[in-house]
């Protein structure tokens, strides 16, 4: 089993957010470790979300993973944007709104709907395996977040 926690790291110098993922995947490459925020979110007249971060560990890939309309567990899909966190050096990250597409269970759905950020209900972040990627991540990994934001 793979795990992930989120925890706020404060001193006298900043205020940051840490999520930890330690990544355990099926021989296949399956796997995901992730936290979420359930909430009411109304991200109308924002195009994207920006995120200042950075990655250390092996692997920097990760994901954000939105739900809408209250549809926030199975077998209901969810809104994914990969992206690769840079590593050692903080740098904003920005995913477009546009650009989250529909995946239920790490495979891309095709269907007609897009995300309705008027009605954003859940928002997480994870670490996620290889079974349908091309690069087959495991292990420990971190990601250190300054702020995220929609614009």
């Amino acid at each position: 089993m793979s795990k992930a926690a989120f925890v706020i790291h404060k001193n006298s110098e900043f205020r940051r957010a840490i999520f930890f993922a330690l990544l355990n995947p099926q021989p296949n490459g399956a796997g995901f470790a992730g936290i979420r925020a359930l909430g009411s979110y109304d991200l109308s007249g924002c195009t994207k979300l920006s995120l200042l971060c950075r990655g250390q560990g092996q692997f920097n890939g990760f994901k954000v993973v939105l739900r809408h309309k209250g549809l926030n567990n199975e077998p209901n899909f969810s809104f994914e944007q990969y992206f690769q966190a840079p590593k050692d050096e903080f740098a904003v990250r920005t995913l477009p709104f546009s650009e989250f597409k529909a995946y239920y269970r790490g495979k891309r759905v095709n269907n007609n709907e897009t995300l309705d950020i008027s009605q954003v209900t859940s928002i997480g972040i994870q670490m996620y395996g290889g079974v349908y990627q091309t690069i087959k991540q495991k292990g420990p990994a971190t990601l250190e977040i300054d702020w995220i934001k929609a614009e």
